[in-house]
């Protein structure tokens, strides 16, 4: 799968079928993917590291996932992801997300530290 810098902290490589759009993404410690929701249902699977998660509107109790372990994001519910350390995880998607087809998702492309 060809690799994808996104921003100084965040890249992933995504191959993508009909139906099901997969993920590996690489995260370094701090970095904060920004409140965002996606027709698409979501699988995270943390492969090494850690990632901490918010979901809903306003953001609920915050979810930590570690190597290892699985996280699922029903369709159309808000989330934001901060990078508790190093990362690399797996995301599985469906349907595709096409707004990463069309590279209209600029709320990946400025991920950032967390101010």
């Amino acid at each position: 799968m060809p690799g994808e810098q996104l921003s100084e902290q965040l890249a992933r490589r995504v191959i993508t079928t009909e139906r099901v759009m997969l993920a590996q993404f690489t995260l370094r410690k701090g970095c904060l993917v920004p409140l965002h929701s996606h027709e698409s249902e979501q699988i995270t699977h943390v492969l090494s590291g850690g990632l901490r998660f918010w979901l809903g509107e306003p953001p609920g109790a915050p979810i930590d996932v570690r190597a290892g372990e699985v996280l699922h994001i029903p369709s159309g519910v808000p989330h934001q992801v901060l990078a508790l350390e190093d990362t690399t995880e797996t995301d599985v998607f469906s349907p595709p997300r096409q707004d990463w087809l069309d590279r209209t998702d600029t709320y990946l492309r400025s991920a950032a530290p967390p101010v």
